[in-house]
């Protein structure tokens, strides 16, 4: 369309300027001619006029000049012009449209093409000034029949390309279209092929297979915390249960502590419900509006007091090394609950007599947070599952908990635009321990008073 568009603008330009440019030309020379020979009847009367005539007929090379000039009774006084066309007769007409008239004009017993103009004089004469134009409608037709060719061919080329240019986009979108159909269709592993041409439409098709890896991801994990919660629900519901059972024919005290442990149950339920709503909201983003820049290291701080006294009933040694001041951008308590998680981890695992060690540093952009402790560890392949929902290790099966710790502590370190890294604390010992390290981003130092900050 555009180009149709464009093609008709062009078709117009070149029509003003060369067939009504003509027309121009030639008006303006007939006014030109008609204003100097009035002159010459003001200063020489009719004799002036038909002088002017006679010297302007004898340097018409192209008998292209028409002149006639007739008395108030219609007499032919001069000029080549034999006749007068019946529409220039009759009285002066008032408007200056009427004066001028386009007609057919017989010459030598050929018909052509004339542009009249018509002028009375003051003594009652008439004069007919005039070019003979059919050099110039022959011009006019042959630059009309130009156009029109140059138009059919510029409709033609337009249709042919909209076909080809409709053809090779759907062939390019083709892919992309058979992909969300077979997604559609239920089938997530469909990915949309790349030609390699590194064009829109190959980043388009990489963002969108992006896209549905994100996806394909996160209907992974709806469905492996569905089974989860269904699996790891289901002892504690059926303990409940069975306890109540129990508690229908037991004497009240034993009412009573069945209750109690139903109620503990139950708590246990609300707390994995509450677990997995703060990971979800921490991979969703939705905390990320509570952000705040602020200094991370008393938050540290209190989490070690919080879990000092406990590894100390433990017989294990809490010690820290961390920095004056580390300034973050983040949610304090997202933050607070996952180094509680890792120390949690850590105190649990940590056997009698030995050392948990917290620490943190500020490296560029960058802040790095670790829990390392004496325990046990973990195998390479258990690492790599450590942060999935419900997913605990053989070694820790005993101990309770639910697999949702390094879960959060995952989630909350991608909220932030960090990671979490597991590694053994004392590698080439036994037992190795396991040191979990945060990589946060940290927060753009302030300007100094004095000037900008480096």
């Amino acid at each position: 369309m555009m180009f149709l568009l464009g093609g008709v603008a062009f078709s117009g330009i070149v029509w003003w300027n060369t067939a009504g440019g003509l027309d121009r030309q030639t008006d303006a020379a007939i006014r030109a001619d008609v204003a100097s020979l009035i002159i010459r009847f003001e200063e020489d009367g009719r004799a002036g006029v038909l002088d002017g005539i006679a010297f302007r007929l004898a340097r018409d090379g192209d008998a292209q000049d028409l002149y006639r000039l007739t008395d108030s009774a219609g007499r032919h006084l001069g000029g080549n012009l034999q006749a007068t066309p019946e529409e220039l007769e009759g009285p002066s007409p008032d408007a200056e449209a009427l004066r001028w008239l386009r007609a057919p004009l017989m010459r030598e017993g050929a018909l052509t093409e004339a542009r009249l103009y018509r002028a009375d004089l003051s003594n009652g004469d008439r004069l007919i000034v005039g070019r003979d134009v059919e050099e110039r409608f022959r011009l006019r037709q042959l630059l009309a029949r130009g156009l029109g060719w140059a138009a059919s061919v510029a409709c033609l080329l337009a249709v042919i390309g909209a076909v080809l240019l409709r053809r090779a986009l759907q062939n390019m979108l083709r892919p992309a279209a058979e992909t969300v159909s077979a997604i559609a269709a239920g089938d997530l592993t469909q990915r949309v092929p790349l030609s390699g041409r590194d064009d829109e439409f190959d980043r388009l098709g990489r963002t969108m297979n992006a896209m549905l890896d994100r996806i394909g991801t996160l209907m992974a994990g709806i469905r492996g915390v569905s089974d989860a919660i269904a699996h790891d629900l289901r002892t504690p519901v059926a303990r409940a249960r069975g306890r109540l059972e129990e508690a229908l024919e037991a004497d009240p005290e034993a009412m009573r502590r069945a209750v109690e442990q139903g109620i503990a149950d139950l708590d246990g339920m609300i707390r994995i419900f509450h677990a997995v709503l703060r990971i979800t909201e921490a991979e969703a983003g939705a905390r990320r509006a509570a952000f705040a820049t602020l200094d991370l290291s008393p938050v540290l701080a209190d989490a070690a007091e919080l879990y000092e006294a406990i590894a100390e009933s433990r017989g294990v040694v809490l010690e820290q090394d961390l920095p004056g001041t580390l300034l973050i951008t983040g949610d304090r308590d997202l933050l607070l609950q996952a180094v509680a998680n890792l120390l949690d981890n850590a105190v649990k695992f940590s056997p009698a007599g030995g050392r948990i060690r917290l620490s943190a540093a500020a490296e560029g952009t960058r802040l790095r947070i670790t829990v390392a402790d004496e325990g046990p560890g973990l195998r390479p392949a258990d690492r790599a599952r450590a942060g999935e929902r419900f997913f605990r290790a053989d070694s820790a099966r005993a101990t309770p908990g639910y697999g949702l710790g390094l879960s959060l502590v995952r989630a909350v370190a991608g909220l932030h635009g960090g990671e979490l890294f597991l590694g053994d604390a004392h590698p080439g010992r036994l037992p190795p321990g396991l040191a979990a390290t945060l990589i946060l981003e940290a927060a753009p130092v302030p300007p100094s008073p004095g000037g900008v900050a480096e």
